[in-house]
């Protein structure tokens, strides 16, 4: 493979797109010899996990991915493995404790030190206030929130006494910026990136970097596996809409390569896409605009009758559209469902 020269003239490692070849064995070796980096991403069977499982494995690490849904981590083990990565599949609810720490003791012990740990596992949940429950947020918090938070307790200590780690969480700009009709996603996330944010101090100084990563938009083909609650039907088009359309998203590949790098790389945040960057700017500067427009947009978004409680996937959503606005939800989606085949979102 021919090298590359990245802007300080550092040769590239094919393993790690731009970063310096001395950096990168730096972070990524021990001090008596080199060794092949393992990488475990939680929530790794489909869209942004799947892709950042590809693009760890595309630089030279090994792999260990897990997920909470058997057949689904199976395919996706499956497509790694026909793409020439050394890959092992582990079952693990992330919102159990105990499940969470046999998995990382169970990894070391069998496979060596966690060099990386990405956690990316998560649920999107879609419609207004008066259509969600508390087990809504319950179950968001459980996954985004005390999920992180399992998982980097349980990993962090070994990567301290090694002094070398990285850890990489998923959060979202949600998790900057509270978006009307994804409460409970929101509420997860704002905690995430307090965690996150909050261990990398701590952490400070220990060899261990821990990047907080709020992606924008991407085109994942996530909506179909979203959950809808009061008008579902009109939930799923305004969602799905969004998450497709590209000057509001991000190819997902594209964002998997710079969510990779600035882990590797140990940077504080990554912010994914140019719409994220300056909605995350705007509220920090201008609070008092940013809630008056949340304000108007959760207006204009579907209402619900109280007591609609009824969750269903996008794709049953979908279902429910009218001929004529399935017609033009299709059209609009097209980028956001070819992004379903490609990666593993289809039930």
């Amino acid at each position: 493979m021919a090298s590359r020269c990245d802007k300080s003239g550092h040769r590239a490692d094919p393993r790690c797109g731009f970063i310096g070849q001395r950096r990168y064995r730096s972070i990524m070796t021990s001090a008596a010899s080199p060794v092949i980096p393992l990488a475990l991403v939680l929530g790794a069977s489909r869209g942004l996990g799947l892709l950042l499982a590809r693009e760890l494995g595309s630089r030279g690490h090994r792999l260990v991915i897990s997920a909470n849904e058997t057949d689904e981590l199976e395919r996706a083990a499956t497509d790694l493995r026909d793409s020439g990565y050394d890959v092992v599949s582990e079952f693990c609810d992330v919102a159990d404790r105990d499940q969470v720490e046999n998995l990382i003791e169970r990894v070391e012990q069998t496979h060596g030190p966690i060099e990386v740990m990405i956690f990316v596992a998560g649920i999107i949940q879609v419609g207004p206030l008066n259509a969600l429950t508390r087990e809504h947020f319950a179950s968001a918090i459980d996954i985004m929130l005390w999920g992180p938070i399992n998982s980097s307790l349980a990993v962090a200590p070994r990567m301290q006494q090694r002094r070398r780690g990285r850890i990489g969480v998923i959060t979202s700009v949600g998790g900057l910026v509270s978006v009307p009709h994804l409460l409970p996603y929101c509420v997860a996330k704002f905690g995430a990136v307090g965690f996150t944010r909050g261990l990398r101090a701590e952490l400070a100084g220990s060899g261990v970097s821990v990047t907080t990563i709020a992606p924008g938009l991407m085109r994942t083909g996530s909506p179909i596996r979203a959950q809808f609650v009061g008008n579902q039907a009109q939930e799923y088009a305004w969602f799905s809409a969004a998450s497709s359309l590209p000057l509001m998203t991000m190819d997902a590949e594209r964002a998997a390569k710079q969510i990779v790098t600035g882990v590797l790389l140990g940077r504080a945040m990554v912010v994914t896409t140019p719409l994220a960057r300056i909605g995350w700017r705007v509220d920090a500067l201008f609070p008092n605009l940013t809630a008056g427009l949340m304000g108007v947009a959760a207006r204009l978004l579907p209402k619900a009758k109280a007591g609609q409680t009824e969750t269903i996937e996008g794709w049953q959503a979908a279902q429910r559209l009218s001929p004529r606005v399935q017609r033009v939800s299709e059209a609009l989606t097209t980028l956001s469902r070819r992004a379903a085949d490609r990666y593993n979102e289809r039930p």
